[in-house]
């Protein structure tokens, strides 16, 4: 089965670092992958797009994501700025860092079939981390509303990315985001 996640942020904010962990968390778990950034002239802050593909089978296609079945929201100032559930499948899932709860923000995105899942990752990354780096909170997040990878493999591909405390910090923003990440469907 082909899983597409679009994933959804601004510049600086670790969109393509987080694409491709996830890329290679499902690698360690036999998966096979593609993680790529839409890329133009952005600058820091400016609106970023982020691509994983993953699947039992080898991917033969080597286009975007047009209809990507998970939409990741790193970024929720973007909601209502751009049309951030463009293509979404109509059964899809959207992983959402907000405060909002699932069925409001389902509400306000107005996508009736779509599972929705909201985590408050700002608020995790400020309490472990201590800044506002929220990337690998929505890894969590996404893996709660959708088992893509193992916990452990995310954990195994974090640290190695992130060596020594960075890392363990990151594994811990990983779980607790995983455990507070409230979904409807």
């Amino acid at each position: 089965m082909l899983v597409e996640v679009r994933w959804h942020g601004r510049g600086g904010q670790g969109i393509v670092t987080v694409s491709r962990l996830l890329a290679q968390a499902a690698l360690l778990d036999g998966k096979y992958v593609q993680a790529f950034p839409e890329f133009g002239p952005e600058r820091r802050g400016a609106p970023v797009t982020g691509y994983t593909r993953i699947s039992d089978d080898p991917i033969t296609i080597h286009s975007h994501i047009y209809n990507p079945s998970i939409i990741v929201i790193v970024d929720p100032t973007l909601i209502g700025q751009i049309d951030v559930t463009k293509g979404l499948v109509e059964d899809g899932t959207v992983v959402a860092n907000t405060e909002k709860a699932p069925q409001e923000l389902k509400e306000s995105l107005k996508t009736e079939k779509a599972k929705v899942y909201t985590v408050n990752a700002t608020r995790i990354a400020l309490d472990v981390l201590g800044r506002p780096i929220y990337n690998t909170a929505m890894l969590g997040a996404l893996v709660k509303a959708s088992p893509l990878v193992t916990l452990e493999s995310l954990s195994k591909v974090v640290t190695e990315r992130f060596p020594g405390a960075v890392g363990e910090k990151n594994v811990a923003v990983i779980k607790r985001a995983y455990e507070e990440a409230k979904g409807i469907e």
